[in-house]
């Protein structure tokens, strides 16, 4: 082992030969007709446009929209959705059956486990009263509710450093003036945003936090003091009355936010706040949208009933590189006795 590590860090080996035995192949979707669906995301074509096939469909698991859904973290034996049916449930992948159901008093908003904890098996749900409930997989039961809020909690993440640090919409002071009292009203002072915060999402190294609100701004937050970075990424469009589902790329330069904005996608640079891109491609609204770290792709669900994946596009080869390969133009220095003092010139 100690050798295939040292030389995939000298570039004597393929990194692709030394990765995580377990890598998700499979998606989950859940729809406002209470079905959900598991997708193998894997292209056996090789050939573009593809389809993804459904390889397990639970219908009508919920009575009302599926709001959520979750892989358990260290296993896809298992995942978790939630509804507006009032109903979290945790399913067994295998038979497609629900192994536990938890019942709540008010719709269910949200939900979110942590993707690193192995200290406890929490499950965070986010409700239409203020109050959120931490559920506990081992033994079935909610154990305890966190209070701070005055209205519905509309989005919940997990740390994917710290495996116990939570973060919802309010839940611990957001001060978007960074303590600069003139700059807003007094009771306005201690809030995130100026209208609802309903989209949260962690950084891939849980650095930073990125939070959307109802008046049209997204916010990067240093998860670690909770200071506002003052990225200024302009007006995000952001007309959802549930929670916003968007997503932070990992592995990328830059790291990139993808949001949804009407029936596009819009791409942002995580710390510049430069638009990058915008992504159409839907018929109606985006729902909520998803990347996968492994693949370098981006999923994309919307209310046309259409799930989307997004490929990274293909560089074209350089002219000079292709030119260097057949031995076309300057004479080329053999890698064999290249040297860190070799130019093209010698």
């Amino acid at each position: 082992m100690l050798g295939f590590i040292a030389a995939r860090k000298v570039g004597l080996d393929d990194p692709l030969r030394l990765r995580r035995a377990e890598s998700t192949r499979s998606m989950l979707s859940g729809g406002a007709d209470g079905v959900i669906v598991i997708y193998d995301l894997e292209n056996y074509s090789g050939k573009l446009p593809y389809t993804c096939k459904a390889v397990g469909t639970v219908r009508r698991s919920h009575k009302f929209s599926v709001e959520t859904v979750q892989w358990y973290p260290f296993d896809t034996g298992m995942f978790i959705s939630s509804s507006f049916d009032k109903t979290m449930k945790v399913w067994d992948t295998e038979t497609l059956k629900p192994a536990e159901c938890f019942v709540f008093d008010e719709n269910v908003y949200c939900h979110h486990m942590s993707p690193i904890a192995r200290k406890h098996s929490l499950v965070a749900v986010g409700t239409k009263i203020h109050k959120l409930a931490l559920c506990d997989l081992k033994s079935g039961s909610r154990i305890q509710v966190l209070q701070g809020h005055r209205a519905e909690i509309l989005s919940v993440r997990w740390s994917p450093r710290h495996e116990h640090i939570l973060a919802t919409a309010s839940l611990f002071t957001l001060d978007q003036h960074n303590g600069d009292k003139t700059k807003a009203v007094a009771e306005a002072v201690n809030t995130a945003h100026n209208g609802r915060v309903n989209g949260l999402c962690f950084s891939g190294d849980g650095l930073y936090l990125v939070s959307t609100g109802t008046d049209d701004r997204m916010r990067l937050w240093n998860s670690a003091n909770g200071e506002n970075t003052l990225v200024n990424y302009g007006k995000v469009s952001n007309e959802s009355r549930k929670g916003l589902k968007f997503t932070v790329s990992g592995g990328c330069s830059p790291d990139c936010v993808f949001v949804p904005c009407g029936s596009s996608v819009a791409a942002y640079a995580l710390h510049s706040g430069e638009l990058l891109s915008t992504l159409r491609g839907h018929y109606n609204n985006v729902d909520c949208c998803v990347y996968h770290p492994d693949y370098q792709e981006l999923y994309t669900g919307g209310k046309d009933c259409n799930i989307l994946a997004w490929i990274p596009a293909i560089r074209a080869p350089d002219v000079e590189e292709e030119e260097k390969k057949d031995g076309v133009g300057p004479a080329a220095v053999n890698p064999a006795v290249e040297d860190a003092w070799s130019s093209e010139e010698d």
